[in-house]
């Protein structure tokens, strides 16, 4: 098992012990959120991602060994596996090295070679590789004669073949090739002739090179795509005659030899025609799956921050969904998410009546006292936007402000069945207004009903594997429902699946629970929902909270298996409850390893139990900024070069940040635009929801588009 995870161990720079620990958990049966927040004492505090990464690893490290020992038996079986080919497998780090060095005992489909070894010229080939310096080819050659082989021209051309195809098989060869073409080739992209693009979408491409080793992810994703539009063509450039010298050197040791001409012919042919097409596809290949991997990377880390946004807890809002001919849908709702008003207004053409929308509009403000309006950003935003800044411009004495919400998702998740069977005599239009106001109050509850693939937060997302997004893609959603929690009493079916633990099943039964015997009491009650046993108690117990609970730990991110150690620590830290005036003084100076030691606790968990103690009921997306609230709109006419705003991230990619202003359109900050000191990523700046001021510094008023820059001039 060692010799498994020690590349892993090396990788992230961690203890073999580390890694060993984690996997023992996971064997066990324990979920990455439990082990990530309850075991820090056996993985020494591993975060979710790392704990990922070791599960997904091990796995990769099982297949090789495997695919190792599945390939030195292939080749035991012809009696040719030798104690140094055995020693050169088991050094291999990925399995393309592995299948490198089986390539020449595998079993070969119809080629050239298979077909002139067949006609029994492979003889004649070992012959050439000989070097003979004396003796005439042609002569040789005739031996070969028969009813298969017509001429001495046939004769020589099979044996060429046999030699080209032994060059496609050298291992060692192909490694060197590999190695070159990572570090020196070029990609060499052009337009490709009488190729069409409209949109001009490639046009920094028509005539590009760049290195491999520093092809950025998100141009790898826009020059495949190109390719794939047959508006690109796209190949390699690199030093081929170094590798034809250097196997002419490799195979006749740089004697002089009379069938030179032969096996430098040989060599070029089987570099071409086998060697650099098979590996410059594997090199493409490894370079879609990096910037693949890299866009999932970036999609996953925007979904998190999204669904990590700080809710706008206590606020009656009014969702507007946006719209021309069948108008603006409007929905109030309560500071539990509860619907308290459904409407519909027409202030735009073609219907235009605006003097009975806005009177409709400001009833519903002051009848409810909404303090956010929430506006979709859909067909007719921005002409909502401003109907509603000039409603609250006129009548100072609504308090309320408005912000933008990204409505993508909204449509498909309100034509669903998740939002049928809530609002079952509603219009998908009136649901999506619901929705949008439910993604103010609290964004994580919502969001979750949707397909994060249509969260709109991605680069890319329809060129990348749709199950390994899929996979990335849940996960995020489940270490993001897990770090926040769920109140037992309020949380949904659905946001109740993704906690550590419970699955679909077992969600049903505690809202069924729920709803025949009354609110939990208690996170013990949690037992005797049908279906969660012990096992799945034990990992969801600590993410489930139950706010009026007679025992005050259940309404805290301690688990109940730490209950006696967080009493005892009250105890000597003179705590006697969560409400106590005292407690902030008494925590400041707690020494969390004399505490460990004296009660006979680990520090990791220590640690964690005073910090929970600090802020028992916090909610871990305070951290983060809440939506950007205005009273007044932006237009692009009124922007002018150098004046700085305040805007809402919402999408990171690999070259820059999107910034919502105000403007229809999101403004650009270009990575080079984030931060005077070279950053390799933008997420090293910003991430989706934070509120950033920027200054802007291009206006294209024909494309309605601005560029925006966080520098300090």
């Amino acid at each position: 098992m060692e010799k498994l995870i020690l590349p892993i161990a090396k990788t992230l720079n961690i203890s073999v012990s580390q890694v060993k620990n984690t996997l023992e958990l996971l064997a066990d049966g324990n979920t990455i959120p439990f082990i990530a927040r309850y075991r820090k004492e056996v993985t020494k505090d591993l975060d979710e991602e790392q704990i990922r990464y070791i599960d997904e690893q091990y796995q990769y490290q099982k297949n090789l060994a495997k695919r190792k020992e599945d390939v030195k038996r292939l080749i035991e079986t012809q009696g040719k596996l030798t104690p140094e080919l055995s020693e050169q497998i088991d050094a291999c780090e990925t399995l393309s090295l592995v299948d490198d060095i089986y390539r020449p005992y595998q079993q070969k489909r119809k080629t050239r070679a298979t077909d002139a070894i067949a006609k029994g010229l492979k003889p004649l080939a070992e012959w050439i590789l000989t070097c003979p310096t004396s003796g005439d080819i042609n002569e040789e050659a005739n031996k070969y004669l028969n009813d298969k082989v017509d001429s001495i021209e046939d004769a020589i051309q099979g044996a060429k073949d046999i030699i080209a195809e032994m060059v496609s098989d050298e291992a060692d060869l192909r490694k060197r090739i590999r190695e070159y073409i990572n570090s020196e080739a070029k990609i060499m992209v052009k337009l490709k002739k009488d190729a069409v693009d409209e949109e001009k979408t490639y046009r920094v491409y028509y005539s590009y090179s760049e290195k491999c080793s520093t092809l950025a992810p998100h141009r790898i994703m826009a020059i495949n795509r190109g390719e794939r539009e047959k508006i690109l063509d796209v190949s390699m450039d690199y030093n081929r005659e170094r590798f034809a010298k250097y196997q002419y050197t490799m195979l006749t040791n740089g004697k002089e030899t009379i069938v030179g001409t032969l096996i430098d012919e040989a060599i070029r042919d089987g570099l071409k025609r086998l060697v650099y097409p098979s590996i410059e596809r594997e090199i493409r290949s490894n370079l879609t799956d990096m910037a693949q991997e890299k866009s999932i990377d970036v999609f996953s880390s925007n979904l998190e921050r999204l669904l990590s946004q700080a809710p706008m807890k206590g606020s009656i809002i009014l969702g507007l969904d946006p719209a021309y001919r069948t108008g603006c849908k409007l929905a109030v709702i309560d500071h539990t998410g509860k619907l308290l008003h459904i409407d519909v207004i027409f202030p735009h053409p073609p219907v235009n009546k605006k003097a009975d929308a806005t009177i409709k509009l400001i009833t519903l403000l002051k009848k409810y006292n909404v303090n956010i309006i929430a506006i979709g950003n859909g067909t007719a935003s921005r002409e909502s936007e401003a109907f509603v800044a000039e409603i609250l411009q006129t009548n100072p004495d609504i308090q309320a402000r408005y912000a933008i919400v990204s409505e993508a998702g909204a449509s498909v998740y309100s034509a669903g069945d998740l939002a049928r069977e809530e609002f079952p005599d509603l219009h998908v239009e009136e649901r999506s207004a619901v929705s949008i106001a439910r993604r103010l109050l609290d964004p994580l509850s919502e969001l979750i009903k949707i397909d994060p693939k249509s969260i709109g937060v991605g680069q890319y997302q329809h060129d990348l594997a749709p199950a390994r997004l899929q996979e990335r893609l849940d996960f995020a959603v489940v270490k993001s429902v897990n770090r926040v929690g769920a109140d037992v009493n309020t949380a949904s079916e659905e946001l109740l699946r993704h906690i550590a633990g419970l699955n679909k099943n077992v969600a049903k039964s505690i809202v069924s629970f729920r709803n025949e015997n009354g609110l939990f009491k208690s996170r013990a009650q949690l037992n005797k929902v049908k279906g969660l046993g012990a096992k799945a108690y034990q990992q969801a117990a600590g993410f489930l909270r139950i706010p009026e609970a007679k025992d005050e730990l259940d309404s805290t991110g301690i688990h109940p298996e730490s209950y006696d150690l967080a009493r005892s620590i009250m105890r000597e830290l003179g705590i006697k409850s969560l409400h106590d005036e005292n407690r902030t003084i008494a925590l400041s100076t707690a020494n969390p390893e004399s505490i460990a030691n004296r009660l006979n606790s680990d520090i990791y968990t220590v640690k964690d139990i005073l910090s929970i103690l600090l802020t028992p009921f916090r909610d871990y997306r305070e951290r983060f900024d809440g939506p950007l609230l205005h009273s007044d709109i932006v237009k692009i006419e009124d922007l002018k070069v150098g004046i700085t705003l305040e805007g809402t991230v919402r999408n990171v990619t690999d070259f820059g940040a999107f910034v919502d202003i105000g403007l229809k359109n999101d403004g650009l900050v270009h990575i080079s635009k984030l931060s005077k000191d070279r950053i390799s990523s933008p997420y090293e700046k910003v991430a989706v929801g934070d509120i950033v001021s920027v200054k802007v510094i291009e206006i294209d008023l024909e494309r309605n588009k601005v560029a925006l820059s966080m520098l300090d001039n």
